[in-house]
This record gives structure tokens, sequence and C-alpha cells, in this order.
């Protein structure tokens, strides 16, 4: 027993992880991805628009699209959305239910991300747009949610879940903590389909966005290390039979212009 243990103790220690193309200490990963995302806080949302030239702007509204109208009779809807700092998807999801009455105290969002200085700057946006009252920011990790079984109705995460360490465990608590009849919704970067356009996708990711990081935020090795962590991440069947795994039913994908991003979603019954 002593003797298993050990050996257990030793895997786990010996784990190792990608951050970017770079292997480091699966227990190390957090703090490195913590630091790339403390440098880039306050010029996130421009870098977005200059590295996609502006494309996260539609495929996010695309995203709480797929998400659809969130109802449950009379009682408040809960959603939960993940490595969601900044607050993008959080404040999209408010305005496409701004007008009805989920709005009015019957749709609460928990933006929850393990990054202060993310929070920091969705609480200020919530603050200057006046959503403090529809939105909590709780600073935690994705693999460990500090949340009982059976609390939202929906989960979100975009673009966070290549930065996790441990993706079949947070994937995992998302099916924990979500309502039965509860939706998995996630949107990453993913594998291009068509050769040509994969080509010119990764010769524009590796050749222009660490030069910007550097022009406009005087960091090229935080988006390199981005970039990176895009070309290392999984593939849309790779990452679908993860969601699977966790324990979602009728769940999929849907690739955004042929690939270059995924939404991948499945249901907790």
């Amino acid at each position: 027993m002593i003797k298993q243990l050990f050996k257990l103790r030793v895997f786990t220690f010996c784990q190792e992880a990608n951050f970017g193309f770079k292997k480091v200490k699966l227990e190390e990963k957090q703090e490195h991805v913590n630091q790339v995302f403390h440098n880039v806080a306050n010029n996130y949302d421009l870098m977005n628009d200059l590295m996609s030239v502006g494309l996260h702007r539609c495929w996010k509204n695309s995203f709480v699209e797929e998400l659809g109208y969130l109802k449950n009779g009379d009682s408040q809807i809960r959603v939960l959305d993940v490595a969601g700092g900044t607050g993008d998807i959080a404040f999209r999801i408010l305005e496409k239910h701004k007008g009805n009455n989920l709005f009015n105290g019957n749709l609460k969002i928990t933006v929850l991300d393990i990054n202060q200085s993310m929070l920091d700057v969705g609480q200020k946006r919530a603050n200057e747009l006046g959503y403090q009252n529809q939105i909590d920011f709780v600073c935690a990790n994705a693999e460990e949610l500090p949340f009982e079984a059976n609390t939202f109705d929906a989960y979100t995460i975009a673009f966070g879940i290549r930065n996790v360490p441990r993706i079949p465990k947070a994937i995992g608590e998302a099916h924990r903590v979500l309502k039965q009849g509860g939706k998995f919704q996630c949107l990453e970067f993913s594998k291009v389909q068509n050769p040509v356009l994969s080509f010119f996708n990764q010769f524009y990711q590796f050749n222009f966005i660490p030069t910007m990081g550097q022009f406009v935020a005087n960091d090229r090795n935080s988006y390199q290390y981005l970039v990176e962590s895009i070309e290392k991440f999984h593939s849309q069947q790779d990452l679908l039979k993860i969601v699977e795994e966790a324990g979602f039913r009728y769940a999929g994908f849907k690739n955004y212009m042929d690939g270059v991003v995924a939404v991948h979603f499945g249901f907790k019954l």
C-alpha cells in the first residue's frame, strides 16, 4: 500500500504539461499562465481586436446566440462564465436578454477567473455599464469550482479552456455544478480543416501576433505563448471526446471559419 502511494506521488510529481511549446511541471503551469494574463490584462481587448482583425467580436456574438434565450419559469436563471474575467461573454448575455423579464433580477451571471487582474478589468467595465447588480466576480480555479453541485443553468467558457492545466478535470467540474438539463458551451481556437487556409492562419499567427504584442503591449513573450498554446491545443474531435467522457450528452461542435475557432457543447441529463 505504501509502495503504491509512493508510486502515485512520484507519477503526479513527474507529470508535465504544455506551456506553449515548452514542457513544464503540471503543477507549475497555472502559475505561468497566471503571469501571462496578468501581463496582458490592461491591453487584452485591444490586442484581441488587432490579433483577430475584430473577428473575435463576431465569434463571441455567435457563441452567445448559440446559447439561446435562457428560461426557467419564474425561477432565477444562473449562468457561470469561466475564464471570463473581462466580462465580454457576460455582457453579451445580458445584452441579449435585456428588455425582457429575465433582465430584471431573474438572470444572474457569475464571472469566474483565476486571475484577479482580469477580474479587475471586468469589474470596472461592469460598473461603467451599470451591470454591477447582475454580475458577481469570483477569483477561483476552474478545476476546483467553489460552488455546490446542481447550481447553474448554463456554463460558458470562451478562449480559456486551452489555458487550463487539467482540462478533463475542469470539464468534469462544469458537469458537477450544472443543473439537470443545463448546457455546457465552450468557444476555443481549433484546427483549421482546409490545408491552404491552415497554412496562412499559422503564418499569420506566428509572424504577426507576437510582433504586435511587442509594439502595442511591449510584451512579445506573452503573445508568443498564446499562439503556441493554440497550436498545441486539442483537435475538435479530441475535445469532443473529453466533453463526452465528462458525462455530457447530445454533445457536439460547430466550426467557425472552417475551424479557426469551434464551439463545443453538451447537456447534463
